[in-house]
């Protein structure tokens, strides 16, 4: 185990925006991929829905029918990923959790096919297979933009001694707890449309007026993204100060193996090869010195 400084290493979106139908979750997911740049590919379990904004942005889509298991939202994730796409929209995941085949019907299912109706032991299927579909949001490579309907939660309150029934805000329609897989948060309102952090680690919109998003939101939303540190340069950065200090080749091959691992896919792997290959023959001619 070996304790690191900290620091913001660069990374990919990983975005929720929520709002009831109708507030432009599709929309705006479009606009803020654009914003991003590359390609993008969005999943539409909204039955075509986002081909209706094709004039928007330029999309590859795949529509996704029922049902919505996690497993076929995975397989539709590792899909994109595979084609080489930069941005994946997800519209929604909320069907994943919700709709037909989705984990709550497969729950009750199972319930009543294998536990006579024990819910508790139902869940104990479901739980890692959605915990699945997350991780497979989480690695991913891509940007992942993901939208999730949300309903208006109220509560009967008293007031000057009457009741009158109070908004308490939105709820997702996903699980309890999974805004806190994603980077930012933003709920969307259905009649002006404007955008509101309910969780935001960019700090970008966390102290600013509601949003209309647009493609600078993407353009901002990636310049924050690019800012941090480039792990694999520090991972570089790390073998050559350790490389200088290796006093062994039984040393130095594991502290390169580990290297070439890390920076397995992108351009330093060559610089790490000469690094180890100029350390290798200093070192056998100091070997041979001796």
């Amino acid at each position: 185990m070996k304790f690191e400084k900290a620091m913001r290493k660069k990374a990919r979106l990983r975005l929720a925006l929520t709002g009831p139908s109708g507030s432009g979750k599709t929309y705006s997911a479009l606009l803020v991929a654009k914003g991003i740049g590359g390609r993008i590919a969005v999943i539409d379990t909204e039955k075509g829905s986002a081909s209706l904004y094709s004039d928007v942005a330029e999309f590859d889509v795949l529509e996704l029918d029922p049902p919505f298991t996690p497993e076929r939202f995975i397989e539709a994730i590792n899909a994109a990923e595979q084609a080489g796409y930069d941005s994946l929209i997800i519209d929604s995941i909320t069907h994943e959790w919700g709709g037909v085949g989705g984990c709550l019907e497969l729950v009750d299912t199972i319930a009543k096919t294998k536990y006579r109706g024990n819910s508790w032991s139902a869940w104990s299927e479901i739980n890692p297979r959605h915990r699945s579909f997350l991780d497979a949001i989480l690695r991913s490579s891509m940007h992942i933009i993901a939208t999730m309907r949300s309903k208006t939660e109220t509560a009967q309150v008293e007031e000057n001694g009457r009741k009158k029934v109070a908004k308490l805000g939105m709820k997702s329609e996903q699980r309890d707890g999974v805004e806190y897989e994603f980077t930012t948060v933003l709920d969307i309102g259905h009649e002006t449309h404007h955008a509101i952090a309910s969780k935001d680690r960019t700090k970008l919109f966390s102290n600013s007026d509601p949003v209309v998003l647009s493609e600078q939101t993407g353009k901002q939303l990636l310049n924050w993204l690019e800012s941090g540190a480039d792990p694999r340069e520090e991972a570089l950065k790390q073998f050559v100060a350790d490389a200088s200090s290796a006093q062994s080749m039984e040393s130095l091959k594991p502290m390169f193996e580990e290297a070439w691992r890390t920076l397995r896919g992108s351009e330093h792997q060559a610089k790490a090869k000469e690094v180890y290959d100029l350390r290798k023959s200093e070192l056998e001619k100091a070997g041979g010195a001796a």
